[in-house]
């Protein structure tokens, strides 16, 4: 597979379009209607640190008049999880399942083509007129950024930090993909993104027909930084051994079963009944393994905060875990 040339692999696509929404609900801004739409592309991928990334995301682009956010989720389905946000946001918005195509699965193509791809599709089809921008769920941007690509005519530039790039590659536009917006006037229905790593850019460019007098330059001639590529630390995903059901039992600790639920539903945590580290309850500094009636909920109180960076003091208020402190369970 690794020697096939990727522009030639046949393409099975099975996007799925969630949701649209062109009404915009945030009462706090003046969206005057005069100021061209702004189309905020943002491919994504399931993994720990997806919902509170795009929940970042979210609180930057709330503030922005006349945006519309494009979420495209790298999984075959419409999740609830990413739904509840975009709703959340009061903003106008598209979401769209389109999952890697499994002919490139387990290889070095890039990801977050295929949810470009699916975005740009929806674009042609569905609009003719604002700007379009592609911005990741990991970066930080600047709010002046959007009052300056609003005016892009054709193609404006500008500098993205947080990132080394040495290889030129032979590429007419080695730009970073956070570091352009395109005119959607100039948006051509050739215009493609093909799945060839470090050309994305430059190839969906050059599928535009742009020549470099064409380009403008933003952001005070490019002297001045307004986008960031900035990264949440991974961690390994834990597992607990646990049984939730035994937990479902007792109607008076519902809040706490939902609350380790929604952890496991964010994709921060996993439960098994045979794998994983086992839960211990802690009382008086001594450890049990017992995992029946109240001392399970007491297991399982201790997990959420664990989890969450807080712990009960023995006066039974919360404190915040100090970096490198072991939870006992």
């Amino acid at each position: 597979l690794a020697s096939l040339d990727p522009r030639k692999i046949p393409i099975t696509v099975k996007n799925k379009l969630c949701h649209v929404n062109h009404k915009d609900e945030r009462v706090h801004l003046n969206n005057d209607t005069d100021l061209k739409m702004i189309y905020y592309v943002t491919p994504t991928y399931p993994r720990p640190e997806q919902i509170p990334e795009l929940t970042r995301l979210a609180h930057t682009l709330m503030h922005v008049p006349r945006l519309h956010w494009i979420v495209a989720d790298d999984q075959p389905l419409c999740t609830e999880e990413v739904a509840n946000i975009l709703r959340r946001t009061g903003l106008p918005y598209t979401h769209i399942s389109s999952p890697k195509p499994y002919i490139y699965k387990n290889t070095n193509f890039p990801r977050g083509v295929a949810n470009r791809r699916a975005a740009l599709k929806w674009l042609q089809e569905n609009v003719a007129d604002g700007v379009l921008y592609f911005g990741d769920d990991d970066n930080t941007v600047d709010l002046q950024l959007f009052s300056e690509i609003r005016a892009t005519k054709k193609v404006s530039m500008f500098p993205v930090v947080g990132f080394f790039d040495s290889w030129p590659g032979s590429r007419l536009f080695p730009v970073d993909m956070a570091g352009f917006a395109v005119n959607i006037e100039f948006l051509k229905p050739s215009a493609s993104m093909p799945y060839i790593a470090g050309h994305e850019e430059d190839r969906f460019l050059i599928s535009l027909g742009l020549k470099l007098e064409d380009i403008e330059p933003l952001a005070s001639n490019c002297s001045k930084v307004l986008v960031w590529h900035t990264k949440t630390v991974k961690y390994k995903k834990p597992v607990l051994r646990l049984d939730i059901q035994k937990l479902d039992r007792y109607s008076s600790y519902k809040n706490f079963a939902n609350l380790l639920k929604e952890t496991c539903n964010l994709g921060m945590a996993n439960l098994s009944e045979t794998d994983g580290t086992k839960t211990y309850i802690t009382r008086n500094r001594k450890s049990y393994e017992t995992l029946a009636g109240p001392d399970l909920v007491a297991s399982c109180l201790s997990i959420i905060l664990c989890l969450t960076g807080i712990y009960l003091n023995k006066n039974l208020s919360l404190v915040a875990l100090k970096k490198g402190t072991i939870c006992t369970y």
